[in-house]
């Protein structure tokens, strides 16, 4: 059972981590699901739809639904699998690339100069620390 410290330290940075996010996510221009698509296949390479869906935990109806959307606005191209010709595998176009590092411009944008607006000094150097602080929660 964790100190109480510690879960009320708990649910201040969720419920703050919380509202950054959806303060951040108002300078997408990208729907959501989407962004987690194009992110998907940026950082992890082609893959199948199904795949998609199993990384993103929608139905794999639902993945081809936003597939087919990002393949109408050319955000994303098929092409054939390389070892299972029943397959299909989807990756980021050109175009995809360059909106999702647009999206996430605006968002370390707005973000970088909310930073400069808000804090002082000492307040963003112990921001940066917490960042770390934050990634190794994440990892664990």
């Amino acid at each position: 059972m964790p100190a109480p410290e510690s879960a009320n330290v708990a649910t201040e940075l969720r419920t703050a981590m919380g509202k950054l996010t959806r303060r951040v996510r108002h300078e997408d221009r990208i729907p959501l699901g989407q962004v987690a698509v194009l992110g998907t296949l940026d950082r992890d390479g082609a893959m199948t739809t199904s795949d998609l869906a199993a990384d993103q935990r929608v139905r794999p109806q639902s993945m081809a639904r936003a597939v087919g959307l990002l393949l109408e606005q050319g955000l994303v191209a098929r092409r054939a699998h390389p070892t299972d010709g029943r397959k299909s595998l989807v990756e980021l176009s050109t175009a995809g690339r360059d909106a999702l590092d647009a999206e996430r411009s605006r968002r370390a944008g707005w973000l970088a100069q909310a930073i400069e607006a808000e804090l002082t000094a000492e307040e963003r150097e112990v921001l940066a620390r917490s960042a770390a602080l934050m990634e190794r929660l994440a990892a664990r």
